[in-house]
């Protein structure tokens, strides 16, 4: 069964839908959905069902109902909201929208409707600081975290515990955790079965690994390692990070230096070993993983073209496949299964 890719077209005003080869990489284009008002981030719910989509230029989240055989999308409504969302995830049971909001500096969360639609008005509208740049649950899907870049935001994480049965967020204690260093963290991911954190650091070219403390829902750093080679000293910030399902492999977008940063996880200890640089094409803002972790996917945001890589199982390293033009302004890239 082949996988199923979706790139927002941020300029263009679509969603692309791909069929992806699950043995190949190869790319196949479905279909093309038309979304105003500059389609964003993306995400989907835990049955896969549902996706939904954040607008940049008139701010709203919208829902589209995923065709199960084809992947194709079907409009299932739209919210408006204050401020443009970076930002979107599910809670871990799919009951509701967790948004964050880089210039509008604020935190929120959104009913979800038993269609899987999103819905109003939000449960949560919480003002944090400006540069706050994502928000997800952890697995026991009690608490909550929205890093904030440095400069335009407060450089730190705030910490939130989380109410899975109505959907209310409140500041734990301490509030925030904020790295000595100026890092700016800016997105993270979840160990697939280690209670750990990694963070990509925006403006500190880095990733930071975090203990979480399963019974307080705090965080404790234990590492920070750069996404960069050495002797690279041009400007640079991080974009995305994601981790293989295996969990023996995490990447980095580097937004500069025009890479995808590669690092192995130690199965035990979660420390990261880097493993290299591949480079890709100019602007990454966005990647993704195909469900197996046999494929990354990364888009060239300035470029316009998407390149896909081959990920070694034995070594995490990166080999090119092929380049292909998408369109103006891709944005974010999310890759999913579909059905049983």
């Amino acid at each position: 069964m082949p996988n199923y890719m979706y790139v927002s077209l941020q300029e263009e005003d679509k969603i692309l839908i791909f069929t992806v080869d699950a043995a190949t990489g190869k790319l196949f284009l479905r279909a093309e959905e038309p979304v105003s008002g500059g389609p964003s981030p993306l995400t989907i719910n835990p049955d896969r069902t549902v996706l939904y989509v954040g607008h940049r230029n008139n701010p709203a989240i919208s829902s589209f109902r995923i065709n199960q055989d084809t992947g194709e999308l079907m409009p299932s409504g739209t919210v408006f909201l204050e401020a443009n969302p970076t930002y979107l995830a599910t809670d871990r049971k799919g009951r509701y929208m967790l948004s964050a909001y880089y210039q509008g500096a604020h935190a929120a969360v959104h009913p979800i409707g038993t269609d899987g639609a999103v819905g109003e008005p939000p449960i949560e509208w919480l003002e944090t600081a400006p540069g706050a740049h994502a928000m997800q649950t952890d697995r026991s899907n009690k608490f909550a975290f929205v890093p904030h870049i440095a400069g335009r935001g407060p450089n730190a994480i705030y910490q939130f515990k989380f109410d899975e049965n109505t959907g209310h967020i409140s500041a734990n204690s301490p509030p925030r955790v904020e790295p000595e260093e100026t890092l700016g963290p800016r997105h993270y991911c979840f160990h697939p079965t280690l209670d750990i954190l990694y963070f990509s650091n925006e403006q500190g070219c880095s990733v930071t690994g975090y203990r979480l403390d399963t019974s307080t829902g705090t965080l404790s750093a234990f590492q920070t390692i750069t996404t960069l080679p050495d002797g690279y000293i041009e400007t640079n910030t991080c974009s995305q990070i994601q981790i293989s399902p295996s969990g023996k492999f995490l990447y980095v977008g580097n937004r500069g230096h025009n890479s995808i940063a590669g690092f192995s996880v130690d199965a035990s200890t979660g420390n990261l070993t880097a493993i290299g640089q591949a480079l890709t094409e100019p602007v990454p803002s966005a990647f993704s993983l195909d469900p197996q972790g046999d494929f990354l996917f990364a888009a060239g945001s300035e470029s316009g073209r998407l390149m896909s890589y081959r990920i070694n199982r034995d070594t995490g390293e990166l080999t090119p496949l092929e380049t292909l033009f998408v369109g103006k302004r891709p944005i974010c890239v999310l890759i999913t299964s579909l059905g049983a």
